[in-house]
């Protein structure tokens, strides 16, 4: 088990810069992979989302790739004069087309897109894209480590809840047979209170009853719940992602749970079925950030 929330970070060298890679994730019900890195080295986007894939399938990850040279670099600086005479003119026709007024200098036009760029120098990129991936390999194998951590503390804290959650449910399938022999009891005593001594068809109160037990007979509610919790602790050994399918199931058991308390009209059920329900919303709230 796996959290979707993690962190790690690694450093190499290459041709006198430093490489900085950092790795970091938060929960997301889809796979959502973002690069950042200066764009002299766009190249280095495409395989690193392809590596990223190894080591998370789900989750808000970013991945930031920071290249610092210790040397003094110069690097040409080039104008595009077409662009910027294109960009002036487009701004003053919006400025005629408008009635407005606006100055058009020239640091405006060099912060306008691709009016200025940087030549980059003379680089290997395989064997740039090379050292990258090899720095994402050991950022990723600190960022695994941490999700698995934490992974292995959301496991206690949702096997503590899932405990509770049984032990609730083994309280209501112990004493929901009480709410039929309460109501026969009911029946009778009020049936004796109307009528007295008079005779009474016994057949039609067992019938009654009969209908009564049938309408709030929660034992298959109970046992899916138990299947449920069974299900989810076999999913507790699971060495692939399950966090999509342990909120399905959590969906399931609270369907079961409101169930039996909609059927079973007695208070002290009532107070069960709502501490269940919190119990499993509990569970909601962890498995929201495994994978």
């Amino acid at each position: 088990m796996k959290s979707m929330t993690g962190y790690g970070t690694a450093e190499a060298l290459y041709a006198g810069k430093k490489i900085t890679v950092e790795i970091k994730s938060v929960n997301s019900r889809y796979s959502d992979i973002s690069v950042k890195m200066p764009r002299l080295y766009s190249f280095l986007e495409a395989p690193v989302k392809k590596a990223v894939t190894n080591y998370t399938s789900r989750g808000k990850i970013d991945v930031y790739i920071n290249i610092d040279s210790s040397e003094d670099e110069t690097k040409a600086v080039n104008v595009n004069v077409s662009l910027a005479k294109a960009y002036q003119d487009a701004i003053n026709r919006i400025a005629e087309a408008t009635d407005t007024q606006g100055e058009v200098n020239a640091i405006t036009l060099a912060r306008l897109p691709d009016v200025l760029s940087i030549d980059a120098e003379d680089e290997d990129s395989e064997e740039m894209t090379r050292v990258v991936l090899q720095a994402l390999e050991e950022a990723g194998a600190i960022y695994t480590k941490m999700r698995e951590d934490e992974g292995y503390n959301m496991l206690l804290v949702l096997t503590e809840h899932l405990n509770v959650i049984e032990s609730i449910v083994n309280i209501i399938e112990e004493h929901a047979p009480e709410i039929v022999t309460n109501y026969r009891t009911k029946i009778e005593a009020r049936m004796k209170e109307i009528l007295g001594n008079v005779p009474y068809d016994e057949s039609r109160l067992l019938t009654e009853v009969a209908l009564f037990a049938d309408k709030v007979n929660v034992d298959e509610e109970i046992a899916r719940l138990k299947s449920h919790i069974n299900q989810m602790r076999e999913m507790f050994k699971a060495t692939e992602p399950i966090g999509r399918k342990m909120d399905f199931l959590i969906q399931e058991m609270n369907r079961e749970i409101n169930t039996t308390g909609s059927k079973c009209n007695n208070l002290s059920i009532a107070r069960n079925v709502i501490d269940v329900k919190a119990e499993i919303e509990k569970l909601r709230e962890q498995v929201q950030n495994i994978e």
